[in-house]
């Protein structure tokens, strides 16, 4: 019973940070307050002076999503939250929402991109959106606050009204919210205002309820003289007395920052530098190959699947790294130990307009030739629009890099780190042959490039390797006979 009355009293605390000046309040238990102890020896015993001399300032806690709250003003920090193992920063894509826009529990608010994947961030509480602090395309590390909502305490028994820009207390004082989360206006607008060196809050807005429109901004920086030319593309004004600038720069330097997939090529290809490669190079004959694709298109049933010739290569490949377990596996430098795979989890590399991601096909050695193709289907789809999630393209074991889909006959791909094998395939293209009674004959030959990780793997256990990935395509019978 002391036991549950002691839980029932204290049940509305919360963990709080050594800065924070004010505690949630809470109940002191009867037992306690009625004891005759004196106060040293009533550890969890609070004065109620003391409480609230405490209270006097703001206060902030955190919830297991880090939202800080501030409890004077009904606001609620709404950070960057840790997306993924070592993930240190996101790029933000876009909004879901604008200032002023009310907002529900778990309603998203922004997608964000990481090294590794597209995420969407939604919101714990209801409310409504108060200060976007960052644009599309900034960079923002995890921690840092993403946007600012004005939501119900009511601990605190602050009342925001939805239909007024006003916040409202129970002494009866009110508050404009431009006091509490500055000017109105849109992200793109604030960009504007940045750009051009002005102070967004000292613009007297004319849109609804004070917003700070576009043409405020330029009418301000108009009447005060700042100049333009220097505004970025998205939202830059060619004044008159600029054009001939401006034209004259259009053949000047560009910086282009990396964003998303190409930031994370610029450390996996850093890293690949520093491991030894060796390429083995082979030929590979795909009539069977091409007659195979052919008879599945004519007996497809269903119009939702393209056959292609990758799902039969990622299928033989992964028949050739049952025999070959090495060449599935990764190099641990710091214990010098080679980790042997167990899953066949066979990556395609795929360039998008977004930049080069590579997501993986999990546990080929169980799937069928149509299993394959479909995750390969869903997979393109994602990458294409930019919705591939963290566990897609984490978790791979080799990659095939099909270069042939875009042109060339072969190329010589890096590691794709901790994998040991990479393989770049060419195109298929017609070519004359000869057999072995001198007489010549038109063949689908397809160049394949190897490249290894010489830590791990030798030549000859490639040459073996691929020497075996090669009868499968040529001779698809065979793998028929070994497929589970």
């Amino acid at each position: 019973m002391i036991a549950r009355r002691i839980w029932r009293s204290q049940r509305f605390l919360r963990p709080f940070s050594s800065s924070s000046v004010c505690a949630p309040p809470f109940r002191v238990p009867e037992y306690l307050s009625q004891s005759s102890c004196s106060p040293a020896s009533r550890p969890f015993f609070v004065h109620p002076p003391t409480l609230m001399e405490w209270c006097g300032g703001s206060r902030s806690w955190f919830s297991n999503e880090a939202m800080a709250i501030d409890s004077n003003s009904g606001l609620i920090d709404v950070p960057l939250a840790q997306t993924g193992e070592g993930i240190a920063e996101c790029e933000l894509l876009k909004w879901f929402v604008k200032e002023g826009d009310p907002v529900e529990e778990f309603q998203p608010l922004c997608e964000v991109q990481s090294d590794k994947a597209t995420i969407e961030i939604t919101s714990r509480f209801k409310g409504k959106v108060a200060l976007i602090s960052h644009t599309p395309g900034d960079i923002i590390k995890v921690g840092e606050t993403l946007v600012r909502l004005a939501v119900e305490d009511s601990q605190d028994s602050l009342l925001l009204t939805s239909d007024s820009s006003e916040i409202i207390n129970l002494g009866g004082s009110k508050q404009r919210t431009d006091n509490l989360v500055g000017a109105l206006s849109t992200p793109a607008v604030r960009n504007l205002a940045k750009d051009l060196g002005i102070d967004i809050n000292v613009i007297t807005g004319t849109g609804k309820d004070g917003r700070v429109l576009k043409e405020d901004v330029l009418r301000f920086s108009d009447q005060k003289g700042f100049v333009t030319d220097s505004v970025s593309s998205e939202h830059a004004v060619i004044r008159e007395d600029s054009v001939s600038t401006k034209a004259s720069s259009n053949f000047g330097d560009k910086t282009v920052p990396l964003r998303g997939f190409s930031r994370a090529m610029v450390k996996t290809m850093t890293m690949a530098t520093s491991v030894p490669h060796f390429h083995f190079v082979e030929e590979i004959n795909c009539d069977s190959l091409v007659e195979l694709k052919q008879f599945f298109k004519q007996n497809n049933t269903d119009s939702t699947i393209k056959h292609t010739f990758l799902p039969t290569l990622i299928k033989s490949l992964s028949m050739a790294l049952t025999k070959y377990p090495f060449v599935n596996s990764c190099f641990n430098a710091e214990s010098l130990e080679i980790i042997l795979k167990g899953s066949h989890n066979i990556g395609v590399a795929m360039a998008t307009e977004h930049g080069l991601v590579v997501p993986n096909i999990k546990n080929v050695q169980s799937l069928s030739l149509l299993e394959i193709t479909k995750e390969l289907s869903r997979l393109q789809h994602l990458a294409t629009n930019n919705k591939l999630n963290p566990e897609d393209v984490t978790g791979g074991t080799i990659t095939l890099s099909n270069i042939g889909a875009i042109g060339g006959k072969f190329g010589s791909p890096l590691l794709n780190l901790p994998e040991v094998a990479i393989i770049a395939l060419g195109r298929i293209e017609k070519v004359p042959k000869f057999s072995k009674e001198g007489t010549v004959y038109p063949a689908s030959i397809m160049m394949v490039n190897i490249a290894a990780d010489h830590r791990v793997l030798d030549g000859a256990t490639v040459a073996r390797f691929c020497c075996q990935w090669k009868e499968y395509i040529e001779k698809p019978e065979l793998l028929m006979l070994q497929m589970r």
